[in-house]
């Protein structure tokens, strides 16, 4: 029962974590990601880390202008937010 407990566990955990699916898009149709962080630091948020997901995602950890700690998940083709998580 351990072991079927076990490997339950460790095939649905990586489902519990994967972040929405952002866009299908060509990588050519994408914004330019350093032009894209350039406008969200102009929007007052302070990037710690900005990364490209398995679903296609423009994802960034930081702050907003609150100083509200934020992880976000942006298109990369429209640059709107997908998910955005506050702390």
């Amino acid at each position: 029962m351990r072991k079927f407990l076990l490997i339950s566990l460790l095939i649905a955990s990586p489902l519990a974590v994967a972040g929405p699916q952002c866009t299908s898009a060509d990588r050519a149709q994408w914004q330019d990601p350093a032009k894209f962080q350039e406008q969200l630091k102009a929007q007052g948020y302070q990037i710690s880390k900005f990364k490209v997901t398995d679903g296609n995602c423009y994802e960034i950890y930081g702050f907003d202008k609150d100083k509200r700690k934020v992880e976000i998940y942006h298109d990369p083709v429209s640059g709107k937010a997908v998910k955005t998580e506050i702390e």
